[in-house]
């Protein structure tokens, strides 16, 4: 097989720097995977009368309620100011999540995300 046949380009295919790459992609998702589980994220709401903490994966890690924040007879006000400050805490949780994985799926390609601009997105053929 000729260059202009072989696919790959002129070196041929390098099984062994393919593995090492795919090692050292694993590698950094493993970190940063870890990164975001010990990572603690808040989110509050009514100026603070209730924080909820999690953590980069957007697990539940705490809840605070400030001290007379609510009324008892109405425990509903509560529970809508609990779910408020949770859906703050799993957005901001989120958006560190996209920012510390955010480069790592960019070695991806075309394989996990929207068409775009990358000629072997879904549906495309990949040119060999």
């Amino acid at each position: 097989m000729s260059d202009q046949q072989n696919p790959f380009g002129e070196g041929g295919f390098d099984l062994n720097a393919l593995l090492q790459q795919a090692q050292q992609m694993q590698d950094q998702v493993a970190s940063a995977q870890q990164q975001l589980s010990e990572a603690t994220i808040e989110g509050t709401v009514a100026d603070g009368l209730v924080t909820v903490t999690v953590d980069g994966t957007g697990e539940l890690r705490g809840l605070r309620i400030a001290k007379d924040s609510f009324d008892p007879a109405a425990p509903e006000d509560l529970e809508d100011l609990v779910l408020a400050a949770y859906r703050d805490a799993k957005a901001n949780a989120d958006a560190y999540a996209a920012q510390t994985l955010g480069p790592l799926a960019g070695g991806l390609g075309g394989l996990g995300g929207e068409g775009g601009d990358d000629p072997a997105g879904p549906g495309r053929q990949l040119g060999f």
